[in-house]
């Protein structure tokens, strides 16, 4: 491990631009929390999808957080249309593009987790790049969570801005207290005097009979972390563009990766670009109802989609991508259009993302709804090895089409 620190400290003598302003910026997720209301409970227990009383139309601006919606940032440079004449490539092909870009760019960018060396990681991720960069911008490290991503933290106090993979999310659980009490709290427990510039990525999600400790979904808990960005990719356009913006961000980002779509191909411009780590992006618009969901769930949201514009029915679909925080600009939006919600996650229900995403609508756009705001998730139980017990605790195509018909009544 010294030696390991050593290679990783001498890196930092690679860049001058290794100091920073002790008058770093201020995390845009505190402010965030700062202009919020008092905390709050979340009751997620089931009830009837009765329709609001006819008077709850009658729309109060003096009731509403006029600060809970945040300004637009702008588009991506890279718009939709200069997809045409891209290359075509797989999601995690896409991952590695992003990092060996932004290598280049940047000598103080490096990555240390387990066998992303000259194995390439776990699912490729970091194929090619030990053999470009070297032993020490590529760094293999023991099998040991807390010990590496504390040394990573450590290396973006001294100026470098190291990238964690984690074999898989589940097992970062063991680095959780550097996680929490150092990457999201040591900017300000420091006074500003350090910046965590730090990426912690990997999959996760449930995939196809990994059992229940390879089957975890950790965005729930990790969102209750002060200071913690969270993305969710789930194409291999945004998978690269998050992953810039991630390594780009001053603040400590977690980018979830889901363990199924690493294969998706897709054709992304040649040309660089950069995504906000702070923006939803609208997949399907619509008008009778708002679909709000992310990683692998949008698919499933847009095969039962399908079913649902063949029974008369136009969902919204928006794929949220920032977990923390929630872009309420195009969520509220979409909510004044529709006043009406459905969230579907993989994650857990009990204290999942969909439970803090239901309590933000709730607050700030609430006068807007016509119907109670519908949240499918995952059952809360350890995700059984067998294949078709494992579907039954994830939320299928035909239960958001049955959600949606209630909704809609």
């Amino acid at each position: 491990m010294a030696v390991m620190l050593q290679g990783v400290v001498a890196t930092a003598a690679l860049s001058s631009s290794a100091a920073f302003d002790s008058k770093g910026a201020q995390l845009p997720t505190v402010k965030f929390l700062l202009e919020r209301k008092g905390g709050f409970l979340v009751d997620r227990s089931d009830r009837r999808l009765a329709v609001f009383a006819s008077n709850a139309r009658a729309r109060s601006a003096s009731r509403l957080v006029t600060n809970a919606v945040a300004a637009k940032t702008d588009k991506s440079t890279a718009s939709a249309a200069s997809k045409i004449g891209g290359h075509e490539i797989l999601l995690f092909e896409a991952l590695r593009e992003g990092l060996e870009e932004e290598m280049d760019r940047d000598p103080r960018v490096c990555v240390m987790g387990e066998d992303v060396g000259h194995y390439g990681g776990s699912y490729k991720a970091t194929k090619g790049l030990a053999k470009k960069y070297g032993d020490l911008r590529v760094l293999d490290t023991p099998i040991a969570e807390n010990s590496f991503t504390g040394m990573a933290v450590g290396a973006a106090m001294t100026g470098l801005r190291p990238i964690v993979e984690g074999m898989n999310m589940g097992f970062l659980l063991l680095a959780f207290n550097q996680i929490s009490n150092n990457c999201g709290m040591l900017h300000y427990t420091s006074g500003g005097q350090f910046k965590i510039p730090i990426v912690i990525r990997g999959p996760g999600g449930v995939g196809r009979q990994l059992g229940a400790e390879h089957s975890q979904r950790l965005e729930s808990y990790f969102q209750s972390i002060p200071g913690i960005q969270m993305v969710a990719c789930s194409t291999p356009y945004n998978a690269k563009g998050l992953m810039k913006a991630a390594i780009r961000s001053e603040n400590p980002v977690i980018l979830f990766e889901h363990v199924l779509l690493y294969n998706l191909k897709e054709k992304i411009p040649d040309e660089e670009y950069v995504l906000s780590l702070e923006e939803a992006e609208m997949v399907r618009p619509g008008e009778h109802i708002t679909i709000l969901t992310y990683s692998r769930m949008r698919y499933h949201v847009m095969q039962a989609a399908k079913t649902l514009v063949n029974k008369g029915y136009d969902p919204e679909v928006i794929d949220i991508r920032s977990l923390k925080p929630f872009d309420l600009y195009t969520i509220g939006n979409s909510v004044k259009k529709t006043h009406r919600v459905l969230i579907v996650e993989e994650c857990m229900r009990t204290g999942g993302i969909g439970a803090s995403l239901t309590a933000a609508i709730n607050e700030n756009f609430h006068d807007y709804l016509d119907a109670p705001i519908a949240c499918l998730s995952s059952q809360d139980v350890p995700t059984p090895y067998a294949g078709t017990l494992e579907e039954w605790t994830v939320v299928q195509p035909a239960q958001i089409v049955t959600a949606v018909e209630q909704l809609c009544q």
